[in-house]
């Protein structure tokens, strides 16, 4: 990658990196606690089987090793761009459902959702430190919530969570990967962290 040879962009990527990880590291925290105060207030079965929500990419990725560090950083992105619009949905059909009658599960949806948009915006920084403009998001993101019963949405509302606390875990091994020097690429052999 071009940052890679110049050594203040490369310390600059690493602190970067370093704080993305951190926030990572705190986000995957809050959304297991949302998680558990969800399944709750939502009366639901924690091993509940959740098929995979539309507009969100899965976490688990094959020959994850063999991925660029800029492949990393882009589908991150995308991934948390889709998560910042299911979670506006959810709060607003929390706020619908429930009215002010569980503010903590409110509050809590918020704090995951501004957390996510933040990750976001942390990664669209390391992009452009990596000479690679931010993918618009014109026309990007998932399709609009579809029209599903009270039930459906609380599945639904439980997939999300789930596959947002992967990908936190995810970004934290793409952004410990990026972190290492790159003896002139980003995805060299014997480079790779296992998964």
């Amino acid at each position: 990658m071009a940052a890679a040879d110049s050594p203040s962009a490369a310390l600059r990527r690493r602190d970067l990196c370093s704080r993305g990880i951190r926030l990572a590291g705190k986000m995957r925290s809050d959304v297991v606690d949302l998680l558990d105060t969800y399944v709750e207030r939502q009366g639901l079965d924690a091993s509940a089987s959740v098929a995979a929500v539309e507009g969100v990419p899965a976490a688990a990725v094959e020959r994850w090793d063999e991925q660029t560090g800029t492949q990393r950083l882009l589908e991150n992105l995308a991934a948390y761009r889709a998560f910042r619009v299911l979670l506006a949905q959810m709060l607003e059909e929390q706020r619908e459902q429930l009215g002010e009658a569980d503010a903590a599960l409110g509050r809590a949806l918020a704090g995951v959702l501004l957390q996510v948009s933040a990750f976001a915006y942390h990664l669209e920084e390391l992009l452009r430190l990596e000479s690679r403009a931010p993918p618009s998001e014109e026309g990007s993101g998932p399709p609009p919530a579809p029209h599903l019963g009270l039930f459906e949405r609380k599945l639904r509302g439980l997939g999300v969570l789930r596959e947002l606390a992967q990908w936190a875990v995810r970004s934290a091994r793409d952004l410990r990967q990026l972190a290492k020097p790159s003896p002139g690429s980003s995805s060299a052999p014997g480079m790779a962290e296992s998964p």
